[in-house]
Formats: C-alpha cells, structure tokens, sequence
C-alpha cells in the first residue's frame, strides 16, 4: 500500500535508501572519531561489527580535520594574546589531549623497535613494550619541536587553517598502508582492518582529504596532503623493508611523518 502522504510513492523507497545511506556514512564517520579521538561519541551512534573499522577508515581524514579544528581554535585564541611558541605549544597539547596521544605513543614505538631491533622478531617484540627508550624520546621531542616552530611562524587565521589542514593530512597520509600493504602481526588493534578495506574506500578516503585540505587552505593545503602522501610512504616503505608491513604502532609513525610534513609545506607556504 502507498503512503496516502506522499505525492510521489514510487520515489518513497529510494529516497528513504539514500537517507539510510548517509545515516549509516554519519555512522561511520563517528566510529572513526571514536577509533582516533576521545570525543565522548556514544556506542550507539558509531555502531559496532567486525568490519566496521575497515569501513570508516574513508572517514580518518575528515576524523583528523575535526581534531585540527579544534586545536586550530586553541591556537587562534592563544596566539591572540601570547606569544606564537607559547599558542603553538598549547595547540599541540590540546591535540594530544583530544587524541590521547595515539600517534605520538605509536612514533616512539615505532622508533625504538626498528632503532633497537636488529631482527624482525625482536623489532616486533620492543615495539610490544610500553616503555619509551632513547629513539622515541627523541623522535617525540624532534616532532614536537618541528610542528611548534612551523605551527608558530604562523598567525591565528593561518594556524587554524593549517592545523585543520595538517591533522587531516595526517590521517590521511595512514590509509594507502590500509589499503595496499599488510599486517606484519597476527593480531593487535588494526588486525581489523588489515587487508579488509574495501576497494572503494581508498578513493573516497582520497576526495575526502582533498575537500578538507583543499576547503581549508586551498592550492596549499592540496600540496601538504601531496607531501603527507609522500612522507607516509617512506615511512610505510621502511616498515615493509624491516618488518614485511605495518603495525599499528606503524600507522602512528605514518600519520606523524604526513603531519609533519604537512605542516612544513603549510608554514613555508601560507602568509604568516
């Protein structure tokens, strides 16, 4: 039976499919916030299955954009009234804090088990360790100091622009190991995904970078998600060299190799 409230029945079931469509696309983006973030993004908005990591990795750049938007407030208000270092500084904490600073803890891993690792299992096993040793301190300083001094020569417009731009770039610059490379462990948190993303997402993931980068800072930020790209992988190239694929200690080291990078291009090229 037709719905007597709808003057055209036949379009009643498409319309409602594609309303299902974004429902679930909303779904998805919210459980990438969820996997990246601490937003307090409840259990029943995001869904739950064991593929749904694998599927809203499309959504990781638009995840990463959001964060930056957030640190990018912080620093726009802070640098209205501190000095630039003293704004970028408080950005970045600010984007740990809304991270739980996931790609950091996954840089300095990475940096210990192949700086410390001379075999694969051994690489592997330091990596499992949760202790930081002298190859992620210092890669966590060098990283820390790199995107505050890029994120500081900046003004509070370019910043938050460049923020946006870079943590999207970030977690865009993770996904190509999703997609094409492999899991080097037989378990840990992105098993899930491991060569279960759908060939359609890496391309969607690709246009959704591109509409955050490119909405928040133009020809520029399309040029730091080309550098992110590229930064990510080399990091990825390593990984497969050492270890015969990516970790999920790895995906951190890729999306702070692609911020890093980002950033730079950023700094060098937006107006301060």
């Amino acid at each position: 039976m037709s719905d007597p409230q709808d003057p055209d029945p036949q379009n009643a079931a498409p319309r409602r499919s594609a309303l299902g469509r974004l429902g679930e696309e909303a779904s998805l983006l919210c459980y990438a916030l969820q996997f990246l973030t601490r937003l307090p993004i409840p259990a029943a908005a995001a869904g739950h299955g064991p593929d749904r990591l694998a599927q809203a990795a499309r959504w990781f750049p638009v995840a990463g954009g959001i964060a930056g938007l957030i640190a990018g407030l912080v620093y726009a208000a802070a640098a209205l009234a501190l000095p630039p270092l003293a704004a970028a500084a408080l950005a970045l904490a600010a984007g740990m804090a809304l991270t739980g600073a996931l790609h950091e803890d996954g840089l300095s891993d990475t940096l210990d088990g192949l700086g410390g690792g001379f075999t694969r299992e051994r690489a592997l096993k330091i990596m499992r360790d949760s202790r930081i040793g002298a190859y992620g301190a210092a890669g966590i300083g060098v990283s820390l100091l790199v995107r505050a001094g890029a994120l500081s020569a900046l003004g509070p417009a370019e910043g938050l622009a460049a923020l946006v731009a870079a943590h999207a770039a970030g977690r865009a610059a993770m996904i190509p190991a999703l997609r094409f490379s492999r899991y080097a462990r037989a378990e840990g948190a992105a098993a899930a995904v491991a060569g279960g993303m759908p060939a359609g997402a890496f391309p969607a993931s690709v246009l959704l970078a591109v509409l955050v980068c490119g909405g928040a800072a133009g020809w520029i930020g399309l040029a730091a998600l080309a550098a992110a790209y590229a930064a990510g992988a080399l990091a990825l190239a390593c990984l497969n060299r050492r270890l015969g694929g990516y970790t999920g200690d790895g995906l951190g080291a890729m999306e702070q190799a692609g911020e890093i990078a980002a950033l730079l291009v950023l700094a060098a090229l937006l107006p301060g």
